[in-house]
């Protein structure tokens, strides 16, 4: 692997799934585009601009989402 030390792992998260999503979302917004290139071409704009857009928001908003997730469960077996 990359070697990162793990104390960055919240931002590899971060980046990965940004990318990821705004990947998918961008994609599902261009398919109106009908021609192949112009899909592509579309898609590819699109997602550069969601991502540049989302990974400060997903650094930003992931431990607070995580902070929340953890007060609404419970750990396995505890009453």
């Amino acid at each position: 692997m990359l070697g990162i030390p793990r104390r960055f792992s919240h931002f590899v998260f971060g980046i990965i799934q940004s990318g990821l999503t705004s990947l998918i979302a961008a994609a599902i917004a261009s398919f109106p585009a009908a021609e192949a290139m112009l899909f592509v071409q579309h898609w590819l704009l699109s997602w550069l601009i969601a991502w540049v857009t989302m990974l400060p928001i997903v650094l930003l908003a992931a431990p607070a989402i995580r902070s929340f997730s953890l007060r609404l469960t419970r750990e396995e077996g505890s009453a």
